[in-house]
Parts: C-alpha cells; structure tokens; sequence
C-alpha cells in the first residue's frame, strides 16, 4: 500500500499546546471576574470533549444553573480565550514537538502531501504555523480542516471525512497522526490507519486500534511508523 498523505491532529501532536490551552482559560476567566479555575485534573476530565466552546458548555453543565453564562457569553469568553492564546503561542509558550519539523520536510521530499485534521479553530493553526514555521498554515498544509469548519468534533469522524474530501484520496492511501483517545477514535471512523504519540496530557489512554504507538516522531521511530504504514490497513 502506498501511503500519499500525511494528516495531523494540532493540539498534542504537533505541539504540547494543551497546558497553554488551560492558561488561556483561565486568565479569561480571571479577566471577567469569574470564579472558575480549571487545573490540570479538571482540563484532562474536560479533554474528553473536544472543541473549546464544547469545553466551556461541558463545564458549566455541571454547575448550577444560576451560575451559568447564557450562549452569548460563552461565545465571547471562547473568542478572547482564542486571541489570548494566540498571544501566548506568538511570544513562544510552545514548539513543535520533536520529530515533527523532520517528519513533514521528509514526507516533502517524498512528494506526500500534507493536511491537519484539529478540533481547534483556525487562528490556532494559522499562530501556530506562523510562529514555528514562519509561514501561514496554507503554505505549510495542502489541506486544513479545522473545527469551526464541522458541527461534529471528535471523536465524530467529520473532521477526518472533511480533510479526506478535500485532499481527494481514499483513506487507505493516507496516515493520521494523532495523541488522544477520542482522535484515534475519528480517525478509525474515517477509515484511516492511525500513528499515536501520546502527549502530556493523553499518556496511559487506550490506543487499541492503532497502527502504531511511539513517544515522538522522531527519526529513530521512522523504522516502525513506515511498518505502521505498510500494515495500517
């Protein structure tokens, strides 16, 4: 089986995004008087869901419901959440993870094409790309499909489909790469063999399904990631 295409998650798999995530909450919340707080145990329980706004949703479902922001605000709180973290990301709060620069340069060369499938929104990826790669995310991806793009977040395979459609390839013929439980579950859904290098926050779930599970991507677990190619469907 020839492998054309490379599709990768962002938050975890790219980069070690997610405690950054959490700050950027938090100093909004701070910012509009809010008592919220979410620490590290809270934002691992919240990651199950995917997608900021339907984080923020989860949250205050469990809240009283006097406590809680009609639909409006919770837009809001996401947006200034979304520019505060992308202030962050600019001032350097993350890189990519290792292994990840090599990979794609070589996939490159190996005349691959490249796309993101993420849950996050797209002046995420258009920071994060411009800040690590010092280019706009369309000129590092041939192919973006971001949640605000998708009703449906993961673990829902919509996303996957969506970047598929757009790359105009079969599943069999593409690789997903991703950190998280409810990404392996997209991926699979879509069809899609699936690497998994598990982040700080995703260590110890259940990849049962994966073509492969390696701590990064870099070089020294190429050998294996090209087995996983060659058995992932």
């Amino acid at each position: 089986m020839t492998i054309k295409a490379l599709i990768f998650d962002l938050d975890g798999t790219l980069a070690e995004t997610e405690e950054t995530h959490r700050a950027a909450f938090n100093a909004t919340f701070a910012a509009h008087g809010l008592d919220w707080h979410w620490s590290r145990e809270d934002y691992a329980v919240l990651l199950k869901t995917g997608g900021g706004k339907e984080r923020l949703r989860a949250f205050q479902a469990g809240l009283p419901e006097a406590a809680r922001l009609p639909e409006a605000d919770i837009l809001r709180l996401h947006a200034e959440k979304t520019e505060t973290f992308g202030r962050m990301i600019a001032e350097g709060a993350v890189g990519l993870r290792p292994g990840v620069e090599d990979l794609i340069l070589h996939a490159r060369e190996a005349e691959m094409a490249i796309a993101m499938a993420t849950t996050t929104s797209r002046p995420n990826v258009e920071v994060l790309a411009r800040t690590c790669w010092g280019r706009p995310a369309d000129r590092v991806f041939d192919v973006i499909a971001s949640g605000d793009e998708v009703e449906r977040k993961k673990p829902d395979p919509a996303i996957y489909r969506l970047a598929l459609d757009r790359l105009g390839m079969p599943p069999r013929e593409c690789l997903a790469f991703e950190d998280s439980h409810i990404g392996l579950q997209s991926a699979r859904a879509a069809g899609l063999g699936v690497v998994i290098t598990p982040s700080t926050y995703t260590e110890g779930e259940d990849f049962t399904g994966a073509a492969h599970c390696a701590p990064t991507l870099e070089q020294r677990n190429w050998p294996l990631i090209l087995k996983a190619m060659l058995l992932s469907y």
